[in-house]
């Protein structure tokens, strides 16, 4: 598994490198965009073409860095996969820009998380069919729907909870991980019963929040 760092740095590689340029830019080294049917090569693009470009490049630039993150926990570290997702995953968001609202401004964070998640478990799954029609007699190896759902789900409340506070997290870890009553999380933690009450109330709204972040909003 690679470190936060070590990721920015990554996303902001993978940023540059799907960076849409025009077809008449002189930096030659990124992906050209392609041009739509009907449009010829050199022929300058409309303002409405130009506009779209600039919306994809907004995407990328402010959400491929932290997207990625999150989807190379989903696979386990295969960056090249996490990649894939998270391109196809802006892709949609840029196809439905008008349905969306998308620009400046505006926070796609939580729909993104979604969207990747749900191609995360949808290439999970495709995979999973694949390998067991060749291995019919390993079919109990492999995750079943509710369990792929149960495992990512997991994943994505682990997450949410590395973004707490230490304070909060270890209180949540003692009461609803542990099973321990509030008094007996207090005595743990050698915390005034009302200090850990009131922590309880604000790590669950904290949480609650980190989760919509990621896409969870139930």
């Amino acid at each position: 598994m690679m470190s936060s760092a070590h990721a920015v740095r990554h996303g902001a590689i993978m940023a540059g490198r799907w960076q849409v340029l025009d077809a008449e830019s002189p930096k030659g080294n990124d992906v050209a965009v392609t041009p739509r049917p009907g449009t010829r090569r050199g022929e300058p693009r409309s303002g409405a073409q130009r506009h779209e470009d600039e919306l994809l490049h907004l995407l990328y630039e402010q959400h491929a860095g932290p997207l990625l993150m999150f989807v190379s926990r989903l696979t386990g570290g295969d960056m090249q996969r996490a990649e894939d997702i998270v391109q196809e995953t802006l892709l949609r968001a840029w196809r439905n820009a008008h349905k969306l609202g998308v620009n400046g401004e505006t926070s796609l964070r939580p729909w993104l998380v979604t969207v990747a998640r749900r191609i995360a478990i949808d290439e999970f799954r495709s995979e999973s069919a694949r390998v067991t029609e060749t291995y019919d007699r390993d079919l109990e190896a492999f995750p079943t729907t509710d369990e792929t759902d149960r495992v990512l789900g997991m994943m994505t409340v682990v997450d949410a909870l590395r973004a707490l506070s230490d304070a909060h997290r270890e209180i949540l870890v003692e009461t609803y991980f542990r099973g321990r009553s509030v008094p007996e999380a207090a005595q743990a933690l050698g915390l005034p019963l009302g200090t850990a009450k009131s922590r309880v109330y604000y790590a669950l709204r904290a949480l609650r929040t980190a989760l919509e972040e990621r896409g969870v909003t139930r």
